[in-house]
């Protein structure tokens, strides 16, 4: 859910060029606050899929060992971002098993984005990284997804019934990523660790 400060309706964009530049600008603040917790830093959901129409909110998932709630939330805390609190955004299930997570909200009145914390190696780390490596490689898929946001978001603006319309239509979507995954023996890449530095840098 969003805080009041945001945005609650949805509006999906054509792709814009600067997502990846924003999310390298998000990832630097985020190593800097998270030092070794962070195992690695992607740009994951549609903004990272070049070429796809998204929502205007790029979606950053950080890898850590494990989910360690308070040292987590003050360590993110302590540049602004605000760790959501709705049950869903603590957990999800993902290939039949329950994974922990934290999400959080950028600063008030910083640049929209969501940070999702996951345990490296799980399920749903797994999931990110698939839903975006296969829209990036399956271009009829790209533009059928792309079509198919911007169709619901002009019949259902509101997030909350956007989402949960969204989510068994993405089940679809990763049905086809399982098959391209085992056809072409994909797997999850490793973190851009190399990429701990400053936004200045």
């Amino acid at each position: 859910m969003p805080f009041a400060d945001e945005a609650a309706a949805v509006a999906v964009l054509e792709y814009q060029s600067q997502w990846p530049v924003d999310f390298e600008r998000l990832a630097g603040e985020l190593y800097k606050a998270l030092g070794n917790d962070a195992r690695a830093i992607d740009h994951v959901g549609s903004t990272a899929v070049p070429g796809l129409a998204a929502k205007d909110c790029v979606d950053i998932q950080v890898r850590v060992d494990s989910i360690q709630e308070a040292r987590q939330i003050g360590l993110l805390a302590a540049i602004g971002f605000r760790c959501r609190p709705e049950p869903w955004n603590r957990a999800e299930t993902s290939g039949g098993q329950e994974c922990r997570k934290l999400v959080f909200a950028p600063p008030v009145g910083a640049r929209s984005c969501n940070v999702h914390l996951r345990e490296d190696g799980a399920p749903n780390c797994r999931f990110a990284l698939l839903f975006r490596d296969y829209l990036r490689a399956d271009e009829a898929a790209r533009r059928e997804w792309g079509a198919f946001k911007r169709r619901l978001a002009r019949s259902v603006p509101d997030l909350l019934d956007y989402g949960q319309i969204k989510a068994p239509a993405t089940e679809i979507l990763m049905t086809a990523a399982e098959r391209w995954a085992a056809a072409t023996g994909w797997q999850p890449p490793p973190g851009r660790t190399a990429s701990r530095k400053s936004p200045a840098s």
